[in-house]
């Protein structure tokens, strides 16, 4: 998913399930800049105190998307959480089809449900960002693993109609093709000693991140698979408005109310409507739906800032370098309780409750 749901749609249902609108802009803040947390390192201030950050996402260019251990602690626990389903996939291993990403699956349930019970913690509603991001890729990234592996091979994209979509088959084509991406395989060549499998959906593009469309695709065994995103995506918004109002409750059992019928027809209608290519683009169409009341809390005005001044990290250390491990930086008691710091901290948290207690308890070690 892009912009326009982790952020724009989240916020929205987050005030839907009965947060307030400085705790939904923190959780629709928090599952958006998952994607935007390509920056670690350690932060050293001037009293000697230190910070350590960690990345939640790649660059799409970027070397480490190729090393297997960098995959596994970034793009399992954060946009391709296992499915830990078999199928008897001739020839892959049973690991390997265990993390394949599905929706809604027993582990992302789990996920949930710790989330939940975690939630006197003092990061709690960052991780509640975090943790519906994660949840919400699972329905637009199922059928694809974190890992380079050849089951997300996919042979020929096609449209709804069954035909091969030339179109886009080129666009990936053109892609990988470009000089950049060239330079990377030469600059990396020792990454590359056997031929590289795909990454995630990758082969595809960002196909399934587009919320309107109906698309086809030949897998890695040659079967057609229907995938039809915005009966998909209202699927992960009932499951998310659902999970939120758990949270609020504080029992991960509980049944909260469904959503209004005006409300759930309105993102229906914005999902299927809002068909540009451009994720930032639909972005601004969710603000300005939200800005101007379409929903039942009211009219709202909402921002994302990611980077520079106004940012999270400019609020919190004063800078608007992307470099932090370069610079000494004066420290304050505030920082302690800035959203950036807090944030950081629910990453961590999560990551290590995903790697080392959630998959093992599924009989998986993935780092």
């Amino acid at each position: 998913m892009q912009i326009d749901f982790h952020h724009g749609v989240t916020y929205i249902l987050a005030r839907l399930a009965g947060f307030s609108r400085e705790q939904a802009q923190i959780i629709a803040h928090s599952a958006q800049y998952v994607d935007d947390a390509t920056k670690e390192g350690v932060v050293k201030f001037d009293n000697y105190s230190m910070f350590r950050c960690i990345a939640s996402a790649h660059k799409a260019v970027d070397y480490r998307n190729f090393e297997a251990l960098k995959n596994h602690l970034v793009w399992i626990p954060f946009h391709f959480l296992p499915g830990n389903q078999v199928s008897g996939y001739k020839g892959v291993p049973e690991f390997v089809e265990r993390i394949i990403c599905r929706p809604n699956s027993e582990v992302a349930q789990a996920m949930v449900a710790k989330c939940i019970r975690d939630r006197s913690h003092k990061h709690s509603i960052y991780r509640l960002g975090i943790t519906m991001h994660v949840f919400a890729d699972t329905w637009a990234h199922q059928g694809f693993a974190g890992i380079s592996h050849p089951v997300n091979i996919v042979n020929n994209i096609l449209n709804w109609r069954g035909e091969i979509d030339y179109d886009l088959n080129d666009r990936v084509d053109d892609f990988y093709n470009r000089p950049y991406w060239k330079a990377l395989v030469n600059k990396f060549k020792s990454v590359f000693l056997k031929e590289v499998a795909p990454l995630g959906h990758g082969t595809v593009l960002s196909y399934p991140d587009r919320p309107y469309l109906k698309w086809k695709y030949e897998d890695f065994r040659g079967h057609v698979v229907e995938r039809n995103n915005p009966e998909t995506y209202m699927d992960a918004v009932v499951h998310l408005h659902k999970a939120m109002g758990r949270f609020l409750n504080g029992d991960h059992r509980h049944e909260p109310p469904p959503m209004k019928d005006h409300d759930l027809a309105t993102i229906k209608e914005m999902i299927e409507g809002t068909t540009d290519d451009d994720g930032e683009i639909r972005h601004q169409k969710w603000l300005q739906a939200i800005a101007d009341g379409k929903f039942s809390f009211g009219a709202e005005s909402v921002v994302y800032v990611p980077t520079g001044a106004g940012s999270w990290r400019h609020r919190a250390l004063g800078t608007e370098i992307e470099d932090l491990t370069e610079q000494l930086f004066i420290y304050s008691q505030e920082f302690l309780d800035s959203d950036w710091k807090l944030f950081h901290d629910a990453i961590s948290n999560h990551r290590h409750v995903i790697l080392h207690e959630l998959l093992p308890e599924f009989g998986l070690s993935a780092a």
